[in-house]
């Protein structure tokens, strides 16, 4: 009975030195790496505005947790030169008055300061300034679909709830 041959010195060597890479020591290779410094945070407010393929979320840098308002009031001044460049822009109509988003607990309180049915945009405009609101800095640790955006709107006594869905679509909470 003949054995198969098998050197396995020589088979573990070709594998140990197979992959062409030798023993070096350090290499110079540039300047130090760099970035975000050790004890630094990065906020970010997400803003949503209108491409090519409908609604879409844009992260846009900002000095603190971006509140609510703080979001609105970003989402209002439309997009900044490289979101254009993108071909994003915004279907939120020019609000004769003050549009106002204060965080509750797990809920955003907005108010319009006109009736919804008088805003142009298709809707978009209105999905916009939701779905800005819902994924602000919202207390409550709850996930920005499950933020309930209660809207109030000019000349309207009671509000009516809606939320964002994780696609950026406004859809309407029932009644409880």
């Amino acid at each position: 009975m003949k054995r198969p041959f098998v050197c396995v010195p020589v088979l573990l060597a070709a594998l140990v030195t197979g992959c062409g890479v030798g023993a070096t020591g350090p290499v110079p290779a540039g300047a130090p790496a760099s970035g975000v410094q050790a004890g630094t945070v990065s906020h970010y407010a997400r803003l949503y505005f209108v491409g090519r393929y409908g609604i879409q979320a844009v992260p846009r840098e900002v000095d603190t947790a971006a509140t609510p308002q703080r979001a609105l009031d970003l989402l209002l001044k439309g997009p900044d030169r490289a979101e254009r460049a993108r071909g994003l822009i915004t279907e939120v109509p020019r609000l004769h008055g003050r549009v106002i988003a204060r965080a509750a607990e797990g809920a955003v309180d907005l108010r319009l300061p006109v009736p919804v049915a008088q805003m142009s945009g298709g809707g978009l405009g209105l999905s916009q300034i939701v779905c800005t609101v819902a994924n602000a800095d919202v207390p409550g640790g709850k996930q920005p679909p499950d933020v309930d955006v209660r809207v109030y709107e000019a000349g309207y006594s009671t509000a009516w709830t809606v939320r964002c869905d994780a696609a950026g679509n406004v859809v309407p909470v029932p009644n409880r």
